[in-house]
């Protein structure tokens, strides 16, 4: 029981303490998980708990290098810059048309199940048309993460895999009761850009001849030289083939980012020193994210702790132990809202693998099928990338120029439209009875 209030203590003073801004959130990441680790007794294996949490985010770490050093080249050897130009001339500085085009575009990008690969691709896109229209970047950061914890569900998607894993059912099974949900979802994130859009349209107007109004980001000499138009469609057919091999899994993220970019810099900069020049101007950038995701790491490593007797462990005894039996009856229903918090709170491995198995043999017990019971424990993933310890959402902050604070407390209300509409399509469809 202490280890679980002790697990709670350290998500809230974290949280606090980075809303309070008294800290930053790297430093935060790594002194509060000590210093909490040390609360619970764990000496000087609280360091050791930390490096098995970086070890943990080390396909993370590699995956969002490769992938920020990927999009860095590609936005440099200006891949991108006529798809804005003819964005903005179609919008004809429009800001509705923007934000539904920015949900459309984030709905088809997160069908590869990668949040990090929907940010560097959604936000070198976009933010540039943002920036020239003045749109604000809360809206864009709103759209990415709406349609990504929707799509997010796919069988190839993390939390899908796990349920599939721990519940033993197979792709087709789990994913027919959550299309109804993922389908009228994906829907309501379009009316929400589409009423943003009006806001925006009714604050800022209609740009006319945004072309000519608009002026372009100023670059210097050196990043002019830098630009490769005769490659453009060398480099959209790079990175149309790594996005295809993400969606059929055919190798993981991190090696077929890593790939890209070496075959990205020998094509487009041969140049050794221009290569050296090109990836100093991309460093700091990717330098702030991936310090974060380390630090994610420690806070994911000293919450699990040791072995099935970490703080993890703890709470995932603690939300089974308050459930009183007469409740039985609403065991899917009550195991639903637990995962709101629980993916919130615990990261995906902690909650399927940790607080589902107990979850489920008391729901087995109780007359619910393990596909009732999986397609329940996926009802919270509406508001899972509120959580800190997920690491590419800081990517997606550094990009919008948002912190946590804004990221949380905006994105939030339209979050609760997702969780309704899966649980209302689990009720129509019986996926989420009451026995």
């Amino acid at each position: 029981m202490y280890l679980a209030f002790l697990g709670f203590g350290m998500i809230v003073v974290f949280m606090a303490l980075i809303m309070a801004k008294k800290l930053s959130p790297f430093t935060s990441l790594i002194i509060i998980p000590v210093l909490f680790g040390l609360l619970a007794g764990y000496g000087w294996d609280t360091l050791e708990y930390a490096m098995t949490g970086i070890k943990d985010v080390a396909g993370t770490f590699a995956m969002m290098t490769f992938a920020i050093l990927y999009f860095g080249v590609m936005l440099t050897a200006g891949m991108f810059d006529p798809m804005v130009d003819k964005v903005v001339s179609w919008c004809k500085g429009d800001p509705l048309k923007v934000l539904v085009g920015t949900a459309v575009l984030a709905a088809f990008v997160s069908l590869d199940g990668d949040g990090t690969t929907t940010v560097m691709i959604c936000c070198t896109a976009m933010i540039p048309i943002y920036d020239r229209l003045k749109i604000k970047k809360i809206y864009l950061a709103t759209l990415i993460i709406l349609q990504n914890c929707i799509m997010n569900l796919i069988p190839w998607g993390g939390p899908t895999a796990r349920v599939m894993s721990v519940m033993q059912l197979d792709a087709g099974e789990i994913l027919a009761p959550l299309v109804p949900g993922m389908v009228l979802s994906a829907i309501y994130v379009i009316g929400v850009s589409y009423y943003l859009g009006m806001k925006e349209r009714k604050r800022l107007g209609v740009t006319q001849n945004v072309e000519n109004t608009v002026t372009k980001v100023e670059v210097s000499a050196e990043e002019m030289a830098w630009k490769r138009p005769k490659l453009i469609l060398f480099n959209l057919l790079l990175t149309a083939a790594i996005i295809v091999s993400l969606v059929m899994g055919l190798a993981s993220s991190a090696i077929l980012f890593g790939v890209g970019t070496a075959i990205a810099l020998v094509v487009n900069y041969p140049n050794q020193k221009v290569q050296r020049n090109v990836i100093s101007s991309i460093a700091p950038d990717m330098i702030n994210v991936v310090m974060m995701v380390l630090g994610a790491g420690v806070l994911m490593g000293v919450l699990n702790g040791p072995e099935d007797a970490g703080m993890s462990a703890a709470i995932a005894q603690l939300l089974v132990s308050i459930i009183p039996e007469s409740l039985g009856r609403y065991f899917a229903i009550i195991i639903a809202f637990i995962s709101a918090p629980g993916t919130y709170l615990l990261n995906n491995d902690a909650f399927y693998y940790g607080v589902l198995p107990p979850l489920a043999a008391t729901a087995e017990a109780y007359g619910f099928t393990n596909l009732q019971i999986g397609f329940a424990a996926l009802m919270g993933q509406a508001f899972h990338f509120l959580s800190p310890l997920v690491p590419f959402i800081y990517l997606l902050m550094d990009k919008t120029e948002i912190t946590l604070a804004q990221y949380q407390g905006y994105i939030f209300k339209w979050c609760i439209g997702i969780f309704a509409i899966f649980m209302m399509m689990g009720f129509v469809t019986g996926n989420l009875p009451v026995l």
